[in-house]
């Protein structure tokens, strides 16, 4: 009887054998993969198995000294290993500075024991503009790991601000976001909001441009370059106009814009010839605003969806706006662009840094601007 069993399993395993497909047949079916296809296949064998995915560390030695090992702080080459972490993460000791560092430090990972397969699943959250709470649930962490992350990430994206130029016909008008003290507590030792707080800003704001609304002056060029900074609260002036844009605009550029004076003297004061779109025309031959009119509706759109954002992350919001809806690129490209660009590049945030930044962040008290460069 036994004997007859294991003949009966041995069958049955033998046509199951014949009937699975076997290692060559695979990689023949692979093979007949388009490119497309074959990245959807790895990415799914990684989710599926993350021991197949390289670790964390690896994936910022690879990308982030593609052009040799250099120094976190003093940005020199003169480096050499020196030994091992604990953890198995190579050290480097610059000859220069004499400091020890790693792939990670001054980059936003830095001492992150979450996997790389976790930040690509929370970077998939964020172009898809899940919001906090569900990308926390996906994600399988705290909500406040979550915000932490969110705006770890858009500080890093930021930094691809550095060098950008709008050029050639380039189109530029301001808009307003009410003031907004979201997430800043009155129990805090360090904040004073100096008004009654009020639900969704829609009452007591002020009429007109008052200092209850936030400018945000806005400009885009014909090739998909954008920039948009806080500047002031209230009307904009010629100099809040330069603050965010003085640098920005390559010289024998055409700035477009609608029939303020203040963008009339900003363009006059760079030597730009300036085209001035009035109220009631939609163009004059091939200058328009239409570029700039619908960024605006996109961008207003976008913050609607988080339900109010807070002035203090406004800026993280504009460079997340222009990177998601203004990026020439397809959702695949854009997950792998923010994963390498945010985990690699030199960006040191903390978490208690995140809610200690200025409540209404002013370019006239920071001294600098930011833009986005769209590839």
């Amino acid at each position: 009887m036994k004997k007859t069993t294991f003949a009966a399993k041995e069958e049955e395993y033998m046509n199951q054998t014949e009937q699975a497909p076997n290692v060559e047949s695979i990689l023949k079916a692979i093979r007949s993969l388009s490119e497309k296809d074959l990245l959807y296949l790895l990415s799914k064998l990684f989710e599926q198995s993350p021991m197949l995915s390289p670790s964390l560390n690896s994936f910022v030695v690879e990308n982030k000294f593609t052009d040799g090992v250099v120094c976190p702080y003093c940005g020199k080459k003169h480096v050499r290993r020196n030994r091992h972490r604990k953890d198995g993460a190579q050290k480097y000791m610059c000859a220069e500075c004499g400091k020890s560092f790693v792939a990670r430090t001054n980059t936003i990972t830095a001492g992150s024991r979450k996997p790389l397969e976790i930040w690509k699943k929370y970077i998939d959250c964020m172009v898809n503009e899940l919001p906090i709470r569900k990308a926390a649930e996906e994600c399988d962490m705290a909500a406040s790991t979550s915000f932490a992350w969110r705006h770890k990430i858009l500080d890093a994206l930021r930094n691809m601000s550095e060098g950008v130029t709008l050029s050639g016909i380039t189109e530029s008008d301001d808009t307003y976001f009410p003031l907004s003290f979201k997430g800043n507590h009155q129990k805090s030792r360090d904040f004073d909001m100096g008004r009654p707080a009020r639900k969704r800003g829609g009452d007591g704001i002020s009429k007109g441009l008052s200092d209850d609304l936030v400018c945000v002056p806005c400009a885009v060029d014909r090739k998909g370059n954008s920039v948009a900074e806080v500047s002031n609260l209230g009307e904009c002036s010629a100099s809040d106009l330069d603050n965010v844009l003085g640098s920005k605009i390559a010289d024998g550029s055409t700035f477009c814009t609608d029939g303020s004076k203040a963008q009339r003297k900003f363009a006059s004061s760079h030597g730009l010839e300036c085209v001035q779109i009035k109220g009631g025309k939609s163009k004059k031959g091939i200058f328009h605003i239409q570029h700039i009119n619908s960024y605006h509706s996109i961008l207003k759109k976008f913050i609607e969806n988080f339900n109010g954002v807070s002035t203090k992350y406004l800026n993280n919001y504009l460079a997340w706006n222009n990177f998601v809806n203004y990026s020439k690129k397809t959702i695949q490209e854009q997950k792998a662009v923010l994963l390498n660009f945010a985990l690699t590049t030199a960006k040191r945030v903390t978490y208690d840094m995140i809610p200690a930044r200025p409540a209404v962040p002013l370019l006239a008290a920071a001294g600098k601007n930011q833009s986005l460069k769209l590839t």
